[in-house]
C-alpha cells in the first residue's frame, strides 16, 4: 500500500464532495472538469500557495507541519477520524518498523470477556481480526472456532461470506462501516503486508467492497446500533460500544447490549440460553468440512 498513493487519492476524494456554496466561495456558474472545489480554491481556503496544496495532494511534500495538515482538515471540513488519517498519511512516523508481532489477547481481556454474562461481545484487531470471543457473540454472529484462526476476519465475512447478508439486514451500513474501519486502519499501518493482502483478497472476491474502498471514508469502531437477523431468534436491535485496550490501540473489545425490560434483552436471555446449548469447541466442524458460505450458517447447528 503506498502512503503517497493513498493521501492522493484521499484528498482528492474528500475535496471532490465539497462544493463551493457549502465553503462561502461564491459560484459564478460554469463548466467544472471535476465535481467539488478546484484546487486552488482548496488552497485558498486553508492558507497555502496552489503550488504547495498540489505538492500535498500529489504525495510529493515532505515535513508537512502539523499546523499546514489542520488548515487542510478545516478547509475539507474533516472529521476527528479523518483528520487522523490525513496526519497518518502525511506525517509518517520517522522511526523504523520492526515487522509486527501477532496481537495476543491478554488474560484480564479475556477475563473481562467473558465476564460480560448476557452480552454478546468479542475483540477484534489489526485488520479487523477476530481475537476472541464469548458464547454469546458466538451465538449471535458466527461459529469462530469453526473458522481457521487465519481466515477469521470481519472483513472476510461481512464480504466473502453470503449469510452475512441474512445476518445483517442493514448490510449496506455494516459494510460501508466495515470498510471505514478498515480504510483508518490502513492509513496507520501502510507497511503491513497481510493488510495489503487483505485488501486485494476482498477487491478481487467483492464488486462492493471494491467500491467502497475507492470511497476512501474513514471511521473508528464507536457506538451506535446494529440490527440482526438470527436464524433462529428473528429480528433484534442491540446497542453496541467499542472499548479500547488500555495497552494496544490496535485491539478493540465490542459489547452489545439491550435496554433492561426491552424486547430485545428478552431476546438475549434467550440467546444466552442458545449459547449455553452449543457444543464445545472440539465437537464443532472445521470451516474445511462444510461448503462454502456455511462458515456464518453453522451457528445454528
Amino acid at each position: 500500500m503506498d502512503r503517497a498513493q493513498q493521501l492522493s487519492e484521499f484528498l482528492q476524494a474528500r475535496r471532490a464532495r465539497l462544493r463551493p456554496q457549502d465553503v462561502g466561495i461564491p459560484d459564478f456558474g460554469g463548466q467544472r472538469r471535476v465535481p467539488g472545489l478546484r484546487r486552488e480554491e482548496l488552497a485558498l481556503l486553508a492558507g497555502v500557495s496552489v503550488d504547495y496544496y498540489t505538492r500535498l495532494e500529489q504525495g510529493r511534500a515532505r515535513n508537512v507541519s502539523s499546523d499546514v495538515l489542520d488548515a487542510v482538515a478545516r478547509a475539507l471540513r474533516l472529521n476527528g477520524d479523518e483528520r487522523t488519517h490525513l496526519h497518518n498519511l502525511a506525517r509518517p512516523s520517522t522511526t523504523r518498523r520492526r515487522p509486527s508481532r501477532p496481537q495476543q489477547v491478554g488474560a484480564e481481556m479475556h477475563q473481562a470477556l467473558h465476564a460480560l454474562n448476557g452480552a454478546p461481545a468479542y475483540i477484534v484487531g489489526r485488520r479487523l481480526d477476530i481475537l476472541a470471543w464469548n458464547d454469546m457473540a458466538r451465538a449471535l454472529i458466527a461459529d469462530f472456532p469453526s473458522i481457521p484462526a487465519a481466515e477469521r476476519n470481519m472483513a472476510r465475512l461481512v464480504f466473502l461470506d453470503e449469510a452475512a447478508k441474512d445476518l445483517y439486514p442493514d448490510w449496506d451500513d455494516k459494510a460501508r462501516d466495515t470498510v471505514a474501519n478498515l480504510r483508518l486502519d490502513a492509513g496507520r499501518h501502510t507497511d503491513d503486508p497481510q493488510l495489503a493482502s487483505l485488501i486485494g483478497e476482498l477487491s478481487l472476491g467483492s464488486d462492493n467492497f471494491r467500491r467502497l474502498w475507492a470511497n476512501h471514508n474513514v471511521r473508528g469502531k464507536t457506538r451506535g446500533k446494529k440490527h440482526f437477523a438470527h436464524p433462529q431468534l428473528g429480528n433484534l436491535t442491540l446497542d453496541y460500544v467499542a472499548m479500547r485496550a488500555p495497552d494496544d490501540p490496535d485491539m478493540t473489545m465490542m459489547i452489545y447490549s439491550a435496554p433492561p425490560g426491552s424486547d430485545a434483552a428478552t431476546t438475549l436471555q434467550l440467546l444466552a440460553s442458545l449459547s449455553q446449548s452449543r457444543p464445545a469447541v472440539g465437537e464443532t466442524r472445521t470451516k474445511r468440512d462444510a461448503q462454502p458460505g456455511q462458515a456464518q450458517r453453522s451457528r445454528a447447528n
